[in-house]
Order: C-alpha cells, then sequence, then structure tokens
C-alpha cells in the first residue's frame, strides 16, 4: 500500500485547542495511527467539521477564547451534517459539574489534563471502533428500510395488478359498459375525500381506505364473468327469470374473491373491501336491495358508496333499452332516492361534489 493510500485509509482526528503547544503535543502523539487536523479556534474547528471530509473524531479543549468548547459542541449537535461526529473533551477543567455538563451536551467522553498519552489513545481507539459500528449499522438499517420500501412498493404493483387483471376481465364480458369500471372508481374516491372528515364516516375513511376503496372499486361487477351470454348480452330487457340470474353476480363475485383466497390458504386483507362491494353494492339504504335485504348502516360504507356511484353513471350511460341520462336527470333520481335507495349522507356528499361527477363523466365518456 502506497504511503497515500494509506494515508487516506486511516481515521481523520481533529484537535481543537488554542494553545499552539497542546495542538503540537497531540498531534504528534496521533500522527502516526491516524491523520490528524489541527484547529486553533472554534469557528475554525465548525468550518472543518462541516467540510466535504469531515473528521471521524473530535478531541475538543473547553476553556478557548471567544467560542468555549461548550459552543462548539453544542452547535457540531443541531447540525445534522455533524451531529454524529463523536466528541471527547481534553481539557484541563477538572471539576464534576464540568464534566457533567459536558456529557450531557452530548460529549462521548471526558478527559482531563494533564493527560496520560496511553489512556488518551485508548479512549480514541475505543470510540473510533465505536462509530464504526453506529456507521455500519446505520448503513444497515437505511438499506434494510430501503429493501422494505422497495418489497412494499412491489407489493402494492402486485395487487393493483391482481385487481385490474380481474376487473379487466369482467369488463370484457360487458360490452356496453364502456369507461364504467373507471368512471365509478373514480366517483367512488370523490365521495370518499369529501366524507373523509365527516363525523359518520371519518373513522373509516382514512388515506390508506381510501386508497384500498380505490382499488377495489372495479371489482364491484367482476361477479359478471360468471353470468351467461344470453342473460349478458341480451339487446333488450330482461325477463323476471333472467333478471334473478342477472342479479346473481353479487354472490358470484364475492365467492370468487374468496375462492381465491382459499386457493391461497390465507385471507387476503386488501380483498376484503373488494368482497364487500362485490357483495352489497345492490343493497339499498331501506332494505328493499339484494342479495340479502341489508338495510342502514349494516351495509358496508364501501358498498354504499359504490352504489350510488354505479347507479349515477348506469343512468347517464347509454344501454340498449334506454338513452343516456343528463346529469340534471340522475342528480334528481338520486335526490328522489334519498333515504330509501342511498344512505342520506352519501346523496349529500354526492350533490357536495356533483361538479367533479360532471367533470369525470365528460373526461372518461364511452366511444361511439
Amino acid at each position: 500500500m502506497t504511503e497515500t493510500a494509506e494515508l487516506l485509509d486511516k481515521p481523520t482526528i481533529l484537535v481543537v485547542d488554542d494553545t499552539p503547544d497542546n495542538l503540537t503535543v497531540m498531534s504528534g502523539l496521533l500522527k502516526d495511527l491516524y491523520k490528524v487536523k489541527v484547529a486553533n479556534s472554534g469557528e475554525r474547528a465548525l468550518k472543518i467539521a462541516a467540510s466535504a471530509a469531515p473528521p471521524d473524531l473530535v478531541l475538543l479543549d473547553i476553556m478557548m477564547p471567544g467560542m468555549d468548547g461548550y459552543e462548539v459542541l453544542r452547535q457540531l449537535r443541531t447540525d445534522t451534517q455533524t451531529r454524529d461526529i463523536p466528541v471527547i473533551f481534553l481539557t484541563a477543567k477538572s471539576e464534576v459539574e464540568d464534566e457533567r455538563r459536558g456529557l450531557e451536551l452530548g460529549a462521548v467522553d471526558y478527559i482531563t489534563k494533564p493527560i496520560s498519552p496511553p489512556i488518551v489513545m485508548a479512549r480514541v481507539k475505543n470510540h473510533l471502533d465505536l462509530k464504526l459500528m453506529r456507521d455500519f449499522l446505520k448503513s444497515q438499517n437505511e438499506f434494510l428500510e430501503q429493501e422494505v420500501a422497495r418489497r412494499t412498493q412491489e407489493v402494492k404493483a402486485i395487487q393493483d395488478v391482481t385487481i385490474l387483471a380481474m376487473a379487466s376481465l369482467a369488463e370484457t364480458r360487458d360490452n356496453d359498459t364502456g369507461a364504467h369500471i373507471r368512471r365509478t372508481q373514480l366517483y367512488v374516491r370523490a365521495l370518499a375525500r369529501n366524507l373523509q372528515r365527516h363525523p359518520r364516516f371519518a373513522w373509516f375513511l382514512t388515506d390508506a381506505n381510501i386508497e384500498l376503496l380505490y382499488k377495489s372499486a372495479p371489482l364491484h361487477d367482476i361477479g359478471k364473468v360468471g353470468i351467461p351470454d344470453n342473460v349478458l348480452l341480451k339487446p333488450g330487457r330482461l325477463t323476471d327469470e333472467e333478471r334473478e340470474v342477472m342479479n346473481s353476480h353479487t354472490t358470484l363475485g364475492y365467492k370468487s374473491i374468496e375462492q381465491a383466497e382459499a386457493r391461497l390458504g390465507t385471507k387476503v386483507g386488501f380483498l376484503t373491501m373488494a368482497k364487500e362491494i362485490a357483495l352489497s353494492h345492490q343493497e339499498k339504504w331501506d332494505g328493499s336491495g339484494y342479495p340479502q335485504g341489508l338495510s342502514g348502516d349494516n351495509i358496508a360504507i364501501s358498498a354504499r358508496l359504490m352504489a350510488l356511484a354505479d347507479v349515477y353513471d348506469a343512468l347517464i350511460s347509454k344501454r340498449v333499452y334506454k338513452p343516456p341520462f343528463t346529469h340534471e336527470q340522475a342528480r334528481d333520481i338520486l335526490v328522489k332516492d334519498r333515504g330509501t335507495h342511498f344512505d342520506p349522507d352519501i346523496v349529500d356528499s354526492f350533490l357536495a361534489v356533483e361538479g367533479e361527477f360532471r367533470a369525470i363523466a365528460t373526461e372518461h365518456a364511452d366511444g361511439d
């Protein structure tokens, strides 16, 4: 190893003292094992510590003119760039109160003058070893945090792909819906954000749950993959028997997600809301919906939000059995069904964000 490489390999010690003789003595003691930098004032010490090549350890005198050692340490500890550099006080102040103050300010050690060279060298070595270990652990922790963040992002991506793949499968079975899945997803998020501070909903509509609700909404009609083509794609109104078959898409959707979980052998948390939506988005506030005839707060919040979003979009969309309604016509129907079909507070939320609904419908309108 060359002399330059060996010097770069050595830890750097910054010695801070206003007395030239003391700087000379400490430099001579340390220079064989360490790279030594010196500063004859607190101001100079702070500049060196905050430089592009900071020291690995500081030996700091307390009694200096201008800025004393205590103030130097205080400033080192308040600067994020220098707060982790270990500082050992090297001072003639030998009172217990002086040592207590120094340690409370954040010094890692306190050595009184006149010094014992072997003791100084041993303590310097010990604290450099400790710093090396702390730096290693910090580096490992940062790596682990980055790895956890990366894997969490991967899991979220897998969840998104899973939901979108399942939703796309449902959409391919029902050509009339067009961008229905995308629109209802955005409607639900608009309602949820508006209700986030509502006393009835705040406990549930956390940021995390709103994100999960947004992701889960496209699965509300996943059960349509199990509806026969002669019913699902019938170009006209359904008979009572066919309507009964069509209505089974709620339970079919719920069961398909449950069966996917069963194959995995465990419950999948991010699909819980998807199951609620698939099963209960056709329930009505007054209990006249299906498949379970639930009413009021017995209907999952996620399903209540989807119920309004789904009906609104069906009303403004063209179907083989009807022309599209205007936004105003759809709004009047939702208001009329406030407290019967829909949770009253969710209808009020719709009225608060109806401009956003209109914008979503326009931006994601069906093609010809």
